[in-house]
């Protein structure tokens, strides 16, 4: 099988976010399919942006298209689509004929990619496949209070409801989408759930040693008898950690030590709550190349996530950050209100309500005084979660069964 699959912002273990397009080709490559992806050759998400023109990494072919760069989330972003959504649509007759797809996939996060796609999918006469990370317009609508009448909200709920209506499979990462979808036009007999997960190669060794200061950091809290609650990820507003910031202001006096690490946009923000709030059980570290990731982990003693409190989120989460948290076997303090709850369901550590100080603060409290061995076990259940529900030889195995 030839799989063309169209995720604007595709990235690569060389590149940074995101993973899944890469981690899912691989997979299909290594079965003995065909993969192309298309993404634009600038993306906000990555760490390390590629050169236009074709490329291939372990195995996966990749066409990168020239577009231009942006800041933030205004007009230099909506020129960034349009480039590249434009380019593609120009080159669909090129990509049917000389690539032959069976299968094309829109993947892009925004849905306005389906409208492209269904193009190639047509000329190729290939079986066209809408893939969900998020749904739009309605997470903007609802995250960022974006108005449902705003020209941009207007043209995605175009491209959902266009999506359902023609796509022949509909592949959501989120698993309680169904009344959502049905409601604008979906037949459900055309949905698959094929959640995130983790690649076991990264796993299968101890990976890369850590960061030296950081490791030096953990040593010291270890040695002082301190209980150490990692967080390892973006830090933006859906990641909750002015509610962290919060929690830990409370137990200044408790033998609890917080360290923090990435990047994001908030992340100079947080910091100076840190200094100016003189939260001395609190440090901060840059993000670290995800090799490194395994290596931080085994170092956390308890691992938080959390979300903002937000109606989006009654149609199910699927971080990748938990996934690589529970592979680490670490227990996991978990603060959120959704649709789904995978620590919940793993029985992998103990969730407490969103944007909540107080339920975090004792949370982590109620984890720190769990014996040892009861918290190893936590984490070793959370690794036998993933293993049978979230790898991706498993999800690339389902992506394929539901496209067949």
């Amino acid at each position: 099988m030839k799989l063309l699959l169209i995720n604007h912002y595709a990235g690569s273990p060389k590149h940074g976010m995101e993973f899944r397009p890469f981690y899912l080709a691989r997979e299909w490559v290594r079965a003995g399919h065909s993969a192309l992806i298309l993404a634009a050759s600038y993306s906000h998400v990555r760490s390390t942006q590629p050169d236009p023109g074709i490329a291939q990494f372990n195995g996966v072919n990749y066409h990168f298209y020239e577009t231009p760069t942006y800041d933030g989330n205004g007009m230099g972003r909506m020129k960034n689509i349009l480039s590249f959504c434009r380019q593609v649509w120009k080159d669909a007759d090129i990509l049917a004929r000389e690539f032959e797809p069976d299968v094309v996939i829109a993947s892009s996060t925004y849905p306005m990619d389906v409208w492209v796609a269904r193009r190639i999918a047509r000329l190729a006469k290939a079986k066209l496949v809408y893939e969900v990370h998020d749904l739009w317009p309605l997470s903007p609508i609802e995250l960022s209070g974006m108005s449902r009448w705003h020209p941009f909200a207007l043209l995605c709920q175009k491209a959902e409801n266009d999506a359902y209506r023609d796509a022949d499979v509909v592949v959501s990462m989120l698993p309680k989408v169904h009344q959502h979808m049905a409601a604008h036009g979906l037949d459900l007999s055309k949905l698959h759930i094929v959640p995130n997960g983790i690649t076991l190669d990264e796993w299968s060794e101890h990976g890369e040693p850590l960061d030296a200061a950081i490791q030096a950091h953990l040593a010291t809290q270890r040695a002082a008898g301190r209980t150490v609650v990692g967080y390892a990820g973006s830090m933006g507003e859906p990641n909750a950690l002015d509610v962290l910031l919060d929690a830990a202001r409370q137990l200044k006096d408790k033998p609890l030590s917080f360290v923090l690490v990435g990047g994001g946009h908030l992340r100079d923000k947080l910091q100076a709550r840190v200094r100016d709030e003189g939260l001395t059980n609190v440090a901060m570290f840059p993000a670290i190349p995800k090799a490194q990731i395994p290596s931080l982990l085994k170092g956390f003693d308890i691992a938080y996530i959390g979300w903002q409190r937000t109606p989006i989120y009654r149609f199910g989460i699927a971080p990748n950050k938990l996934m690589d948290y529970m592979m680490a076997q670490r227990p996991v303090l978990h603060s959120v209100e959704a649709g789904n709850d995978p620590v919940a369901e793993a029985g992998a550590g103990l969730t407490v309500p969103p944007q909540d100080a107080k339920a975090v603060a004792d949370g982590l409290l109620k984890l720190a005084a769990v014996p040892a061995d009861e918290r190893a076990a936590m984490g070793r259940r959370g690794r036998e979660f993933v293993l049978a529900h979230h790898t991706y030889p498993v999800l690339a195995k389902r992506f394929i069964d539901a496209v067949s």
